[in-house]
Order: C-alpha cells, then sequence, then structure tokens
C-alpha cells in the first residue's frame, strides 16, 4: 500500500500474512429482509435462509504482520473496529457481508480498503472483561457488557450484553468466508470505475476460545452521514461472546467488471 518507498518502512500497511488476536463482541437480530437486499450489489441475491438477518460486531484487536515488531510497539499493533454483517448468495454460495464499518486507526482502515471492506473512521468502546477485581464483567453468567460506537461527534450505536451461558458457535450471520467488493472511482469523477472487483478471503491458523451467549440489546441512532438505522431490529436473536484469532494473506477475485476506461495507454 501507499506511499511505496525505497525501504517501505513509510508504507501504511506492512505487506501479508497479517496476524490477528482480539476478542468480538456479536449482536445479532433480524430485519426486514427488503433492507438488506438494497445493500447488495448487482449479481448478489439475499441468502436463501433467514434473509432478514443481520449483526453489528465490536471487536477489539492486536495486529502484526509475519515479523511481529508491531507487537513491541502496540500502539501499531492496537485498534477497536465495529461491522454490520449481513449475508449473501452468489453462484450457489452463501458468504457474510460487511455493508458497513467503522475503525479508529489509519493502518486498519487502509489495510481494510484493499481487502474491500469500506471503513470509515470513528470512535468505539467496548467494556472489557476482567478475571480480578470488580471493575469489569466476568467471563460467567451475570456478566454484563456495554458497546458503542460514534462518528463525528454523534453515536451511531450502542449496545448491551449479558451473558447467560456458553454455545456451541457464536451466531451465524458472520460465519461464511467473506464477500467483498473492491472499488476506486476514475480520477475523471464521471461516474465510471477505474477499479470494480469482487473478492472472497477466509482467514487461516483459525484459533478461538469459548463463545458466551446470552441476551442483547441494540440502539441505532439517525445521524446525518449514517444509515444503519434503516436496519432496524423487527426481532432480536442474541448476543455472543468469544475471543479468537486467525491470520490472512490475501484472497481470491471472483469476479472482475472490464475496465471502461480501456487500457493505460488508451486513456
Amino acid at each position: 500500500m501507499f506511499p511505496r518507498t525505497p525501504t517501505g518502512a513509510a508504507g501504511i500497511v506492512p505487506p501479508p500474512p497479517w496476524h490477528y488476536s482480539g476478542e468480538m463482541l456479536t449482536v445479532e437480530w433480524r430485519t426486514d429482509p427488503a433492507r438488506v437486499a438494497e445493500l447488495l450489489p448487482d449479481g448478489l441475491e439475499l441468502a436463501p435462509d433467514d434473509p432478514g438477518a443481520v449483526a453489528l460486531i465490536w471487536a477489539e484487536w492486536q495486529s502484526c504482520s509475519d515479523n511481529f515488531d508491531e507487537l513491541l510497539d502496540p500502539a501499531r499493533c492496537q485498534y477497536k473496529e465495529v461491522f454490520l454483517t449481513i449475508r449473501c448468495s452468489f453462484e450457489g454460495q452463501t458468504y457474510s457481508r460487511a455493508a458497513y464499518i467503522w475503525v479508529d486507526k489509519d493502518f486498519a482502515m487502509a489495510r481494510g480498503h484493499f481487502q474491500g471492506y469500506p471503513k470509515k473512521m470513528s470512535e468505539i468502546w467496548l467494556t472489557r472483561p476482567v478475571t480480578h477485581g470488580k471493575a469489569g464483567p466476568r467471563l460467567e453468567p451475570g456478566g454484563r457488557f456495554g458497546a458503542s460506537v460514534s462518528t463525528f461527534g454523534r453515536r451511531i450505536a450502542d449496545a448491551r450484553f449479558t451473558i447467560e451461558g456458553t454455545a456451541d458457535t457464536a451466531g451465524f450471520v458472520n460465519g461464511h468466508p467473506m464477500l467483498h467488493t473492491r472499488q476506486m472511482p476514475a480520477i475523471e469523477a464521471d461516474g465510471r470505475d477505474s477499479l470494480d472487483e469482487l473478492v472472497t478471503m477466509r482467514g487461516f491458523d483459525v484459533e478461538v476460545g469459548p463463545v458466551y451467549s446470552g441476551t442483547a440489546e441494540i440502539n441505532l441512532f439517525d445521524t446525518p452521514t449514517e444509515e444503519i438505522q434503516r436496519l432496524e431490529p423487527i426481532e432480536m436473536i442474541g448476543g455472543f461472546y468469544r475471543q479468537v484469532g486467525n491470520s490472512i494473506s490475501g484472497g481470491t477475485t471472483v469476479r472482475a467488471e472490464p475496465n471502461p476506461m480501456g487500457p493505460v495507454g488508451e486513456r
């Protein structure tokens, strides 16, 4: 990624593979399937089962490249993000897709743009569990968590989660390979794209901790710069908390639209 410099040290994102360790709080609910469908580009369809199911996921990460240097400089490896996940069907397979996503560090945003995540800068907070003292929940029944995400000084969403027990999986909306769109408008700003690709990716060396499940509440707020409130809940499904780790080393292009501008030399 940019800037491309003599040594590469100034690049905003180091080369893959990238390794991630963190914790995720997932809140799932059902909304109007028509609201999910309007978020899908041409060629993608609603998931055949439970098409109105969506998830808002808070994640606190520590990430690094393959030399692990960032772990000794935590300002370069720690960040938080929130993503609104929907499901879709493409060529007979079900995928997960981040329709909206917010993050609080520039390197994570740039890396997300490379992967097709439509990341935007934000302010994110998530209650942390504790093993000692009283200033936090324990990972056991009765543990209570709060979470919020804000942009431009306005709160977009907040959630509450209370652990009731354990589960085999941390929900189902975010349980498929990711299918994202990599796009870049042409510099002429005439409605054409210089880049328009549909890509998929999946992690490797995945490690997951126990899943804690329970009841959840979600509030979506009306703001001038966001549209998440269009996915207002009709029915809550539940909440899940889990610690996870995985690695990613690129992905696969599954569809690339022809470039209407032609080869560079013909522009």
